[in-house]
């Protein structure tokens, strides 16, 4: 996977499993993926180690996708979303028994 694609794709898995990460694992999220802060910035601003922070990160990324693996939130509205746009290009309106049956 490469770099810009795995950032895109935990920025997504953030977006859904947020609530249950811890109130210093989003804060480091957020601040190392969205506001572009370095490992060092982050350590600096929390009085900890760059490890610590580096780890606190990994950790946030494996429960990520670890909660994608077991809940499929992500891929579920990926599905929904190529049903629609199949929907809306096609007209066939007995997709929609397909998109209902996605959420069973």
């Amino acid at each position: 996977m490469e770099v810009l694609e795995k950032k895109e794709q935990l920025n997504q898995l953030f977006d859904l499993y947020q609530n249950l990460l811890t109130e210093k694992q989003v804060k480091y999220f957020e601040l190392y993926y969205h506001e572009d802060y370095s490992l060092q910035e982050i350590s600096e601003i929390f009085d900890v180690s760059r490890n610590a922070v580096f780890d606190q990160l990994k950790k946030v990324e494996e429960h990520l996708f670890h909660y994608e693996e077991k809940l499929n939130l992500l891929s579920q509205q990926i599905d929904r979303l190529k049903l629609i746009d199949k929907i809306i290009e096609t007209k066939d309106l007995s997709l929609l028994e397909i998109l209902r049956k996605l959420d069973e």
